[in-house]
């Protein structure tokens, strides 16, 4: 993917809510951090049309491909029909030990 003009960088956003909760979902907490970095693109002034990068870590791959079916119709309530560049990874363990995904993104906005 390639693109001109202005970045947005995410740092890792993980499921939580605003409240500070997790859902005990798998496709929840993908959904809800998808949000999460929709939110950050948001207010650098972009949408999730503009993201061209997600890197998404998993504690779970096993789980991640379990949920495939239902994960779809998730991310596209999130993300439309923008398809970005993604890589996903499989780790250990995550910073808060609720988060079962944290994924990073990249928009880029015109200039």
């Amino acid at each position: 993917m390639a693109g001109e003009g202005r970045f947005v960088l995410t740092g890792g956003q993980i499921g939580w809510n605003t409240e500070g909760e997790f859902s005990a979902d798998f496709v929840e907490q993908i959904r809800q951090t998808l949000e999460n970095v929709v939110a950050v693109v948001r207010a650098g002034g972009g949408g999730p049309e503009h993201i061209a990068r997600l890197t998404w870590y998993v504690t779970d791959m096993e789980a991640y491909r379990a949920c495939l079916k239902d994960l779809g119709p998730a991310y596209r309530s999130v993300m439309g029909r923008n398809f970005p560049a993604m890589a996903v990874v499989q780790v250990l363990s995550l910073v808060e030990p609720e988060a079962m995904v944290e994924i990073e993104g990249t928009a880029i906005l015109p200039a």
